[in-house]
């Protein structure tokens, strides 16, 4: 869903694999397999052109992170009492001696 959020805002799939520390072909076959996974494509590449390639999602694309995030948000919402509580009887930190 990141790499969807990255060629939403940069129009393009090498743009956004770099902003991620990926490479153009992992990116590109990530995007392929999201294409394959539903039955409408999530992302749409041009090639070539004056202005060169680019990529943008479609409105299912644009549909499919609208509702990932939304899940993301009801999950957290859900398990926050929970979080809370394992945050509360973590176990502190060790510190670390000083090196004087």
């Amino acid at each position: 869903m990141e790499l969807l959020e990255h060629i939403q805002e940069t129009g393009s799939i090498s743009a956004a694999g770099r902003a991620m520390d990926m490479s153009y072909r992992r990116a590109w076959l990530l995007i392929s397999e999201l294409n394959h996974m539903f039955r409408e494509p999530v992302v749409e590449s041009q090639r070539g052109g004056q202005k060169g390639g680019g990529a943008a999602l479609t409105p299912f694309g644009e549909e499919l992170l609208r509702r990932f995030r939304s899940m993301e948000t009801t999950l957290r919402a859900a398990i926050a009492d929970d979080l809370d509580w394992l945050e509360a009887n973590r176990s502190a930190a060790k510190a670390l001696p000083d090196k004087a």
